[in-house]
């Protein structure tokens, strides 16, 4: 007798389950269009970028599978010197070419060369990296000028303001750049 009141419980239950069920899904579905920020938000999400920490700040990328790649590739050894610097920038945050390079004793125009070569972006965060004043620089080997930024500077402004980087109407980072590197 036990076992026939469980059920009776465990039907009833199913058929509240059901009926909310189906009240939802007649309910109308409002379409919201979506700005080509919040695709941007999409695409970084379902390339596994942790979400931010409930105090704000953002919690620290796992960027052991970006080091095995670098690891395994054919690149040059100079290029895997750079490429797993930029593993250290955090996400949020921007570093210069002057500091990358400064960091691996090198020129920033051997590290921007290297950089434009990165067949792993933006997992390997190239897009981090911007000019010393604080202008975006270049982004896969193409270079902000005064008749417009092109196609390829809008995607870095993308994915750095999705990862909350704050950049001013003149396209400039605001902020210190970041300079951690070990």
């Amino acid at each position: 007798m036990a076992v026939s009141q469980k059920r009776k419980r465990n039907n009833a239950a199913t058929d509240d389950d059901e009926n909310e069920i189906a009240e939802l899904a007649s309910l109308p579905i409002k379409k919201i269009p979506r700005s080509s920020l919040d695709k941007t938000r999409d695409i970084l999400a379902m390339r596994s970028l942790p979400p931010p920490s409930s105090k704000g700040s953002k919690e620290p990328e796992d960027m052991t599978p970006q080091l095995a790649r670098i690891a395994a590739s054919n690149r040059t050894p100079f290029e895997k010197r750079v490429l797993t610097a930029l593993c250290q920038i955090p996400a949020g945050h921007v570093s210069t070419y002057g500091l990358l390079s400064a960091h691996l004793q090198s020129s920033p125009r051997a590290v921007g060369g290297a950089l434009r070569r990165n067949p792993f972006a933006p997992q390997v965060p190239c897009h981090r990296v911007v000019a010393t004043g604080g202008s975006l620089g270049g982004f896969k080997g193409k270079w902000v000028t005064g008749d417009g930024e092109g196609i390829t500077i809008d995607e870095k402004k993308k994915l750095l303001r999705a990862e909350g980087v704050k950049i001013d109407l003149k396209g400039r980072v605001l902020g210190t750049p970041w300079s951690g590197f070990e």
